[in-house]
């Protein structure tokens, strides 16, 4: 019997161990070393909670001999990837492995680990108990590692990893939580078979509602096809839905043309996961096996059968989802919506659910965004000389209606581009008069006075009137007067329809914001109380914040704000919108 050896320190071992956070994840890292190995079979033996059974890896992978897994598998980070480049020489996959580390993974599940690898005509087994390792008082590549080796079949290759004593300071391995960590990883990998248990992975082992359904067409004959919704927060590698033929998967998963359904956010489209298999296309299939042709009869038929399944799954998946987001919003929707007159309020209702649709799942600060934009362009009257269209198209040829309609859409888009591409222009001009030295606390205020969405978009509503500028007027003339009246505020309080109040000082853009503001502005508020019995959100907004000022000391109820950064933000989220109109408008 030979020895080999590590090359490192005796705790790296468990220092490794941090890096994974469940055993199910370990595990993970040993079979992503049998897809670097050009594995074709990976079967994980998985044992009965509570006994002492190993867990037991087989792949039949290149294999390892006694030299490799002396040079190269023992030497600690050096990865696969540095030593043979970033692809795998048989399959030319992908290499997963680049930390080097991932032979740790075994050590971290149990306390000893069994490898036995065959290639070329030789099996080398190799054991490593970690204990031993940690125990050792010397240096770990002076701590000898028993390894063996016999003759075998030329024919024979692949590795077996054999995980005896588990982790007790590890959950037990739950076989549906490795097949589902599994299966969005490798589950498209035509060439690449995972079994757990002896299960194959499958669809099923997807989170979520799994449909199954099969029938036959008078064009391609018979048909399968099994999808899941997925549920988990975890991306899916590849979503959509592949079509076998024959037993080989054709081109790239798709999506059935539901991409271009407005009613379906892309967000959700990317949890659909599954196959369809229909034979009969093999007809319709391209020379190159890489795509079904286009104008292919049984392929269409075969997408008018399962696409309205999907979407009608989806739809009863995510309906709770899509609801609760829904009712977040419908109180600022009501309340944008009750500043457009009664007869446009219906069409931007439907505006904004269809907008809002393809923007599921974005942050309520996005969100919010998109509504106020909306809503502003619908007070253009562009939209009504297209609606006046329509009703005169209504009782033409269908040809002329559809075009109507169609160009609502077109203009739909159109406003709201324009609407934030204005808004855009504003905040460049704004910027310059904040940039100017000579401009004053009555340029800036004239500036935001009626342009309150540059605050954000919670701002967007509110406004001031008579009775509140004379509530600022008296307040001040009374305070300011005499000596003080050099030291007068400019003050603007605002108010929306759910009686919330703002009240905004306006510094000049020359001014750094100190302490001294902050506690001024709280003596605003108590001398305000006397005319509003409301909480008063306050902001105090100028050139720049002392940087001396912590936040943490700050009011929740004042904001300390530099114009610059105020403007930055309003223009971020307006960029933002455009970009995000255009790539979706565009797919």
């Amino acid at each position: 019997m030979n020895v080999a050896n590590f090359k490192v320190d005796t705790k790296l071992a468990s220092i490794l161990g941090e890096n994974y956070r469940s055993t199910e994840y370990a595990i993970k890292e040993l079979i992503d070393n049998s897809w670097d190995a050009d594995s074709d079979n990976v079967n994980i033996t998985l044992p009965e909670p509570l006994t002492k059974e190993p867990l037991v890896i087989i792949d039949d992978g290149s294999g390892m001999t006694e030299k490799e897994i002396k040079n190269e598998y023992l030497v600690i980070a050096n990865s696969r990837y540095s030593r043979k480049g970033e692809r795998s020489p048989l399959k030319k996959r992908i290499i997963k492995g680049r930390k080097g580390i991932g032979k740790f993974a075994g050590l971290v599940v149990a306390n000893e680990m069994i490898l036995i690898s065959k290639a070329r005509g030789k099996k080398t087994t190799l054991r490593i108990i970690k204990e031993d390792l940690l125990k050792s008082k010397k240096d770990l590549e002076r701590v000898d590692l028993p390894i063996t080796v016999e003759d075998c079949s030329f024919e024979d290759k692949g590795t077996t990893i054999i995980l005896n004593e588990l982790n007790e300071n590890f959950s037990f391995p739950d076989e549906e939580t490795l097949k589902q960590l599994l299966i969005i990883e490798y589950g498209r990998k035509d060439d690449f078979s995972i079994k757990v248990n002896d299960v194959l992975l499958d669809v099923d082992d997807i989170p979520g509602e799994t449909i199954q359904t099969s029938a036959t067409l008078n064009s391609i004959g018979n048909y399968s096809a099994k999808f899941t919704i997925s549920t988990s927060k975890k991306k899916l590698r590849q979503p959509g839905l592949a079509v076998r033929v024959n037993g080989k998967i054709i081109g790239k998963p798709t999506f059935l043309g539901l991409e271009n359904d407005e009613v379906i956010p892309k967000k959700l489209l990317h949890k659909v996961y599954g196959e369809i298999e229909a034979n009969g296309l093999e007809g319709d299939v391209t020379a190159d096996w890489g795509a079904i042709i286009e104008n292919s009869i049984g392929y269409k038929e075969l997408i008018d059968v399962i696409a309205p399944q999907i979407k009608d799954a989806l739809s009863k998946t995510y309906q709770k989802e899509i609801s609760l987001q829904q009712a977040r919003l419908q109180k600022k929707i009501n309340s944008e919506l009750s500043r457009l007159p009664e007869h446009k309020r219906n069409f931007a209702q439907k505006s904004l659910d269809k907008i809002l649709r393809k923007f599921y799942d974005e942050s309520e600060d996005k969100i919010n965004t998109i509504i106020s934009v909306v809503l502003d362009a619908f007070e253009k009257d562009e939209y009504w000389v297209v609606l006046n269209e329509i009703d005169d198209a209504e009782d033409s040829e269908i040809n002329d209606f559809a075009n109507a309609l169609y160009e609502f859409g077109i203009a739909e888009l159109s406003l709201i581009s324009q609407q934030a591409s204005s808004r855009i222009r504003f905040l460049k001009y704004l910027q310059k008069l904040i940039d100017n030295p000579n401009t004053l606390e009555k340029d800036v205020h004239k500036a935001f006075e009626k342009n309150l969405w540059v605050l954000g978009h919670e701002y967007s509503l509110m406004t001031s009137n008579e009775s509140l500028n004379s509530i600022i007027k008296n307040y001040t003339d009374k305070k300011y007067t005499g000596e003080r009246a050099n030291k007068r505020p400019d003050l603007l309080l605002n108010q929306n329809i759910f009686n919330k109040y703002l009240l905004i000082e306006f510094k000049r853009p020359s001014h750094t914001i100190v302490r001294d503001d902050e506690n001024q502005a709280e003596k605003y508020r108590d001398d305000l109380n006397e005319f509003i019995h409301n909480e008063i959100e306050i902001f105090v907004i100028g050139g720049k914040v002392d940087s001396k000022i912590d936040s943490k000391y700050t009011q929740e109820s004042i904001k300390l704000l530099s114009f610059s950064e105020t403007v930055s933000k309003a223009m971020n989220q307006l960029n933002w919108l455009l970009g995000e109109l255009k790539s979706r408008n565009a797919s």
